[in-house]
Order: C-alpha cells, then structure tokens, then sequence
C-alpha cells in the first residue's frame, strides 16, 4: 500500500502544482485582459477626440463658407439695386426732358398707347 499511497501524494502534489500553475496563467490572462481594455479605452478616447476636433473643423470651415456666401449675395443684390436705382433714375429723366422737350408728341403718344391697350384688353 505504500506504493499507492506514494503514487496518490505524487498525483496530488503533481495536481496541487497544475492547480497552481493554472491559477497563474488565469491571473495572467486577466491582467492581460485588463491591459488590453485600457489600451482599447485610451484609442478610443484619443479616435472621439480626434473625430470631435474634425467635426468642430469642419462646422467651422461650413459656417465660414455660408458667411462668405451670405456676403457675396448681399454684396451682389445691393450692387443690382443700385443698378436698377440708376436706370430708373435715368429713365425718370429722359422721360422728363422729353415731356419738357415735346409736349404735344408725349400726349399723342400716350394716346396712341392707351388705346391700343384698350384694344387688346377687349380681345
């Protein structure tokens, strides 16, 4: 029996050391895991800010364009108005020196458009 009971201490000597063995690769794989999770936790917060600061960018560069095109159209409608305010100013007195100038053609004139818009209103 002492055989036995010798091969049963091994075994159990043999099991306690695997046991232990096991216990330090499970510790060291846990820690592992742990190391992993922080690298992973570090890239993604460093991804979030990377894409925060390109979304900010981009929101700025996008409201910097509207602003210019916001000018632009501003600037442009206004240089029509003057535009048109000049025209119109220049017809007002061309008008003006033409009814000073000729008097009775003006009023034929007037005439002769009147009925012929009177004309073309009765079709």
């Amino acid at each position: 029996m002492s055989s036995t009971d010798s091969e049963i201490g091994m075994r159990n000597l043999r099991d306690k050391a695997g046991y232990e063995r096991l216990e330090k690769d499970v510790a060291a794989v846990k820690n592992d895991i742990a190391a992993l999770t922080d690298q992973i936790t570090d890239a993604l917060g460093s991804f979030a800010g990377s894409a925060r600061k390109q979304a900010r960018r981009g929101y700025t560069q996008a409201r910097a364009n509207v602003d210019s095109a916001v000018d632009d159209i501003s600037e442009r409608g206004g240089a029509i108005m003057d535009a048109a305010q000049d025209a119109a100013l220049s017809i007002e007195e061309t008008l003006e020196e033409v009814i000073t100038e000729r008097p009775l053609a003006t009023v034929g004139v007037a005439l002769g458009l009147g009925f012929l818009i009177g004309i073309t209103w009765r079709r």
